[in-house]
């Protein structure tokens, strides 16, 4: 059942919170050892949620709109009486975190039960979803399979049919690749629109958070439910909330909608960009725009993920480094040598391309991109070959979504599947702060039948 489903179902009497907790937890213990999304459980926490809730049902008291919607989060985020993990096992001597984070809160507050914490790569710096301390997640809809990362956790839990929403990050495509590779919906806002208060940052200019779900108006309820300033994130929008669920079936009236061209072209499967021409074809769009100096972006983005990365590290890098991933470890010593000066060079560039993008937007209002140049490849690969040239895969996955989460845009990841193979994913791309019109956009193609998220058969 969706969010939206249950929601209702308890609010009209059909279920209670305490059946709907116990049918969620029956299932991840049936189904989590295949997929190995979760990383921690939480049935007493949610119990205990749950029959609060129930007496509230029964007192009359107003319920909120996720009232009764089992949701779980990516293990940076904290959690009350938890050590904080973040994919890492040198956290795991943290002290627990002395409360949950703001956006657990806030979903809590609109009557979400948290169920547990889920799998992610070491401290956020994976687009796999492999982790050497907790293990792989596996994609739902085939084990054999990468859930993509680093929210893979989050991605795995929602194409199994654990949750129905699920909380990850997104700094690099953290929260649109494994959108795409496991089937789901996942948003990234625009940078400073939900507040990070409460979670184990990765790259501080770049961080965003965000939600993921089955169905569009799942998404949207969970980003409604979540938006609001926050003064504990230094980064957070003073702008009021932008509620969005209650604007999906508005329509796209003369919204103006074009493909990406040239960088967003090529360098990926055919078949990833059938996806795309798919989805522009539901949207009746014929424009192609080039976003230009894309490469440069995804170069810039680099440069400044790792020394950022870097910089947060030092201190575990000099006397905890042999417990770190060695790839991980690896790329993070990269990183601390950049010299000082190409990271300034980096950010100027990313001044003038974030203008650059906005001038677009000017023409349009959504831009259609690739979210990955392929299918989820098989767990363990290390290869792969993109127009006919053979690239790493952890450092390639993130192609078409870097350029994107450089300048801090809104997306909305929808899952298409063209055949009865492993399902492609697409960005919806809009202006700073229009997180509305990219989920009427996917929600137009939710309705349509183009994009869908199934459950996986496990």
């Amino acid at each position: 059942m969706t969010a939206e489903a249950l929601a209702g179902a308890f609010r009209d009497g059909t279920l209670s919170a305490r059946t709907i907790v116990a049918a969620c937890l029956a299932r991840i213990a049936r189904i989590d050892g295949a997929v190995n999304a979760f990383t921690d459980v939480l049935p007493e926490r949610a119990a205990a949620r749950a029959e609060a809730l129930d007496a509230a049902r029964a007192r009359g008291e107003p319920l909120g709109p996720l009232a009764g919607v089992p949701f779980a989060v990516k293990n940076l985020f904290d959690i009350a009486g938890l050590p904080t993990r973040a994919g890492s096992t040198i956290n795991r001597a943290r002290a627990p975190a002395s409360r949950d984070a703001a956006l657990i809160r806030r979903m809590e507050a609109a009557g979400a039960i948290l169920v547990g914490g889920l799998n992610m790569g070491e401290y956020a710096y994976d687009f796999t979803g492999e982790n050497v301390h907790d293990g792989s997640t596996r994609n739902p809809h085939a084990l054999g399979h990468m859930s993509g990362g680093s929210s893979g956790g989050s991605g795995g839990a929602i194409g199994a049919g654990l949750v129905p929403i699920a909380l990850g990050s997104d700094t690099n495509g953290s929260i649109r690749v494994p959108s795409a590779f496991c089937g789901c919906f996942g948003l990234k806002p625009t940078y400073g629109r939900l507040t990070r208060a409460g979670s184990f940052p990765f790259v501080g200019s770049l961080d965003h958070l965000g939600p993921m779900a089955r169905s569009v108006r799942d998404l949207a309820l969970g980003y409604d439910a979540m938006q609001g300033p926050d003064p504990d994130d230094p980064v957070a929008t003073t702008r009021p909330a932008e509620l969005t669920a209650s604007r999906l079936a508005d329509g796209l009236g003369t919204l103006r909608v074009a493909v990406a061209g040239g960088y967003f072209a090529r360098g990926g499967d055919a078949e990833t960009f059938e996806a795309v021409a798919t989805v522009a074809r539901a949207l009746d769009a014929t424009r192609e725009i080039e976003i230009p100096q894309a490469a440069r972006a995804r170069a810039a983005a680099y440069l400044i993920t790792a020394a950022e990365g870097a910089a947060l590290h030092l201190d575990r890098l000099r006397t905890r480094g042999q417990d770190f991933d060695p790839a991980v470890r690896d790329r993070l010593i990269a990183g601390a040598m950049i010299p000082a000066p190409m990271v300034e060079r980096a950010q100027r560039f990313r001044r003038w391309y974030r203008a650059a993008v906005l001038d677009l937007f000017r023409e349009v209002d959504v831009i259609l991109a690739p979210a990955t140049p392929c299918r989820a490849p098989r767990s363990g690969q290390t290869t792969f070959v993109l127009d006919g040239v053979t690239l790493p895969v952890r450092a390639n996955i993130g192609v078409f979504t870097q350029p994107i989460s450089f300048i801090g845009l809104p997306v909305v990841a929808v899952p298409v599947r063209l055949d009865a193979g492993l399902p492609l994913g697409v960005q919806v791309i809009a202006a700073p702060w229009r997180e509305d019109v990219a989920l009427r956009i996917a929600y137009h193609l939710e309705r349509a039948g183009v994009a869908r998220a199934p459950v996986a058969n496990l």
